[in-house]
């Protein structure tokens, strides 16, 4: 069979088999068949080279085919692939545990392992809920949350994304109902007097006692709008739950891992939640795997009252591959200047992207650490754009009114100056 057989072949199965993410089945925009990845680069079926300017929706922070990382998990398949986590344990895991309640913000030191990002938010509202009953409290069995925020497609995570706009209204009628607030205005501490907690303190004063935590993702609401906030919010967020008794849970799923410039974006506005939820970075792309992470107050409550155990266990919990690739990603991001090449990313982002305020059609530009969006007042094109982008060598995945980049920390600075400068051109055209 030719190699323009064996494309055809392939991409025919697709059509004729595969559901992708948000699409039809087939896809309305026939998907790119992808060959290998090294580095920033995947290489098509075509023969492009195209830089990722996605990380594979964040995740891919050190690149493809690390050699570091391709070493771990050949190292632990050696070893065992997979173990069941009832009833037993491997130095994997418990390594993986010490290091993330070393590394996290303050206070979080009892780790749940979990499959995926939307997983780790079921898990973290099972916990609030759980950490109530055993109180006694069972009454306090909402949520609150912010507009144009995103957590997830599992219907816990799903009952929390924006009502509107978070690509789940369809099944509004069957989610839980929970409360919703303005998502905060403030870009800058600069910006802040105290209207964006307005609806909040309302809601709070109201219903506090139906309420058993607040979740929201800190300074960077991601696929439910990608739009930043200040964080004088997340601090006032974190006295509020501390003053109307109910556990702030942290979505860091996104942001985790030193996209916005900090490890955690917690850290800008220097608070530590009751509960937080990780994923997509945390084995550098290379296996679906999360964790949820709470303080030990909280977990004892739940270990020692009630029914005496967390309702849930992952079959593939705290997999020996994920956890040792998910070590090894931490270890090596901990080994290189990251903070100073995120900066230098941040820099290329604005240095590329702000020139685009001034395109028609635009709405506005943000760059925070490792991400630049441009928001356009009406739907991107997405296979338009997309193609233009492509043939300037450069994969981004637009949706809504957004296009946006995440590149991979090891992008060049000429790298970035491509993936600004495609970016510019895409939409110019």
């Amino acid at each position: 069979m030719s190699f323009f057989e064996k494309s055809s072949r392939l991409l025919a199965g697709d059509e004729a088999h595969i559901w992708h993410p948000y699409a039809p089945a087939p896809s309305s925009i026939a998907p790119h068949l992808v060959e290998s990845a090294r580095g920033t680069r995947l290489h098509l079926a075509d023969g492009r080279e195209v830089i990722d300017g996605m990380s594979s929706w964040w995740a891919v922070i050190h690149g493809y085919n690390h050699p570091v990382l391709n070493q771990a998990v050949s190292d632990q398949l050696e070893a065992m692939a997979h173990v069941m986590f009832g009833g037993l344990t491997h130095e994997p895991a418990v390594r993986l545990a010490e290091k993330l309640a070393a590394i996290t913000p303050s206070g979080l030191s009892r780790v749940f392992f979990c499959d995926s990002g939307s997983v780790a938010v079921e898990v973290a509202i099972k916990m609030a809920l759980q950490y109530w009953m055993s109180r006694g409290r069972e009454g306090k069995k909402r949520l609150l949350t912010i507009r144009g925020g995103y957590h997830g497609d599992t219907f816990g995570a799903m009952s929390v994304c924006d009502p509107v706009n978070g690509m789940h209204h369809l099944f509004s009628e069957v989610l839980m109902p929970q409360f919703f607030a303005a998502a905060p205005r403030c870009r800058a501490d600069a910006d802040w007097d105290g209207r964006d907690l307005e609806e909040m303190e309302n809601i709070l004063e109201a219903h506090s006692d139906e309420i058993a935590a607040l979740i929201l993702e800190p300074i960077v609401q991601g696929a439910g709008g990608m739009r930043f906030y200040c964080p004088e919010f997340l601090r006032q967020v974190r006295s509020l739950c501390d003053e109307y008794d109910l556990l702030l849970i942290a979505d860091e799923i996104a942001t985790g891992f030193g996209r916005t410039g900090r490890l955690f974006a917690c850290e800008h506005a220097g608070i530590s939640p009751d509960i937080l939820c990780l994923g997509k970075a945390i084995t550098g792309g290379y296996l679906s795997f999360a964790a949820t992470l709470t303080t030990e107050a909280i977990s004892q409550v739940i270990s020692t009252r009630g029914l005496k155990m967390l309702m849930h266990g992952p079959t593939f919990m705290a997999n020996p591959l994920a956890c040792a690739v998910a070590l090894a990603s931490i270890d090596l991001l901990e080994s290189y200047p990251w903070k100073q090449r995120v900066a230098a990313i941040e820099n290329g982002l604005e240095k590329g992207l702000f020139p685009c305020r001034e395109l028609a059609g635009v709405k506005e530009v943000r760059v925070l650490g490792a991400i630049g969006v441009i928001e356009t007042r009406e739907p991107v094109p997405v296979q338009e754009v997309q193609d233009r982008l492509l043939a300037q060598g450069v994969w981004l995945r637009p949706f809504g009114r957004l296009l946006y980049t995440m590149p991979p920390f090891i992008a060049s600075d000429g790298e970035i100056e491509q993936i600004t400068k495609a970016m510019f051109r895409a939409l110019s055209a």
